[in-house]
């Protein structure tokens, strides 16, 4: 029997489209997940366990191996920095991790930015050369050169409407992001055959999905 592989699942805008991927690749997780109130959901069929979590503790979960895998944006990487292996891009979740400010701000810049990621934002001026101070706030965003908190904020975008709708415009792109499949070091090398066997079945359908986008593009 198979020893049980954990999980880490994240809730909210990933969810929708990992659950997808993992149908199209016969990994038997289950439906609606994210409407649950439960926290950790057996798959017995399958012998995994799903651990349903905020995006940002899916990386100390799996670090810390309360997870053996998991699901998690490349913007919680990057500012997390945590200590796993990333195994696979999912190619789902597409957004990009931005510099926006105000549209109509021809003055001289401040020095504050604020951000739900200091990590991210710090590296990104220092490589500029720009010294700022960063402002760490955990809910809108967009509101804060609204208010004159700070001329600039790093964020994510997606489809831009939100800053677009608040007079806001894309200075500058940092990276792109995608989801991507992370494991525990350790559970890695003692669960190396489940593991591989997932990656190896989501590697396939994101192969021909990729197929597919080429075609598509090319007619």
């Amino acid at each position: 029997m198979e020893p049980i592989l954990r999980i880490a699942m994240p809730k909210g805008r990933i969810y929708k489209q990992a659950i997808e991927l993992f149908s199209k690749a016969n990994i038997p997780v289950p439906e609606m997940l994210d409407t649950s109130r439960k926290l950790i959901i057996p798959v017995p069929d399958a012998s995994m366990e799903i651990i349903m979590s905020k995006p940002v503790d899916v990386p100390k979960y799996v670090e810390y191996g309360a997870a053996d895998i998991g699901i998690v944006g490349k913007d919680v990487l990057m500012e997390e920095q945590r200590d796993v292996f990333e195994l696979l891009d999912l190619n789902i979740a597409k957004c990009r991790m931005s510099v926006i400010g105000m549209q109509d701000n021809s003055g001289e810049l401040n020095a504050k930015v604020a951000t739900k990621y200091p990590k991210v934002a710090a590296k990104y001026f220092r490589e500029q050369g720009e010294q700022v101070e960063i402002i760490k706030l955990n809910g809108s965003i967009e509101l804060a050169p609204l208010i004159g908190l700070s001329d600039r904020i790093v964020d994510m975008v997606e489809t831009g409407a939100t800053i677009r709708e608040n007079g806001l415009v894309e200075i500058d792109k940092i990276f792109d992001i995608t989801s991507r499949l992370i494991a525990n070091r350790v559970s890695y090398r003692i669960k190396q055959e489940q593991v591989q066997g997932i990656c190896d079945a989501l590697s396939a359908v994101i192969e021909e999905g990729n197929d597919e986008d080429h075609y598509r593009q090319s007619i």
